[in-house]
């Protein structure tokens, strides 16, 4: 690429992968980036990520552990190649980088009552596979200023749909994990593993985002994995 990379050309590239650009930040001299002037976030919502990385794996015949990671890792240092920019993953570590800060920082999400950051468009069916890090400042996309979704939401059904109560928000939110794995072991959490979290599920916001039951599966299997 001749000219300094623009965030539609991010779009542009990361579309073949299912991946999106979620937003990014101008970075700070404390963001531990030397050289570094604009940082867009990576991730995916629906389903077109899943589609992409199963197409991989398919191809590949991948069946060792955190193959997402890896498929991860070679979509986005492809496409920082192509754009002239670093790639940064959150498993990369210790030290581990604050890719949730930095999410915060990009777009608008926020902390959710399970502990997962919430989107308003997307809900909880979002998630952040790397980052691009650029030596040039892009323009950004201008942040919504949108609130926060759950502090409207006064039924809270992420919090009262769990079937071992693993979930709990009382000023600080409490994720009971070894009580949810003990679960999903359980004939009781087969409708978990299969459909993907019960609590995650009764969100009301960014319900046309659900993971289908395989993207589900697998994201649950590898969570029952690494317990």
């Amino acid at each position: 690429m001749t000219a300094p990379a623009s965030y539609r050309d991010v779009a542009n590239t990361l579309a073949p992968y299912g991946l999106i650009p979620r937003g990014g930040f101008w970075a700070k001299p404390d963001d531990g980036l030397p050289g570094i002037a604009t940082v867009v976030m990576v991730g995916n919502a629906g389903a077109d990520m899943f589609a992409a990385f199963s197409h991989w794996r398919a191809e590949t015949q991948d069946t060792e552990p955190h193959q997402l990671d890896r498929w991860s890792r070679q979509c986005i240092e492809t496409a920082a190649d192509d754009l002239g920019a670093a790639a940064v993953f959150p498993f990369d570590g210790p030290p581990y980088r604050p890719f949730q800060q930095w999410a915060m920082r990009a777009e608008p999400v926020w902390p959710s009552p399970l502990g997962i950051l919430i989107h308003p468009r997307y809900g909880l069916w979002h998630a952040y596979r790397g980052a691009l890090a650029f030596k040039h400042t892009l323009d950004l996309p201008e942040q919504q200023a949108v609130s926060r979704p759950c502090d409207s939401c006064v039924a809270r059904p992420c919090l009262s749909t769990c079937p071992v109560e693993a979930f709990a928000d009382s000023g600080e939110t409490r994720y009971d994990v070894d009580t949810c794995a003990g679960h999903l072991r359980t004939d009781a959490g087969n409708d978990c593993m299969a459909m993907g979290c019960r609590a995650r599920r009764a969100c009301p916001v960014g319900t046309e985002f659900i993971y289908d039951e395989a993207q589900a599966a697998f994201h649950m299997d590898a969570f029952l994995a690494s317990r």
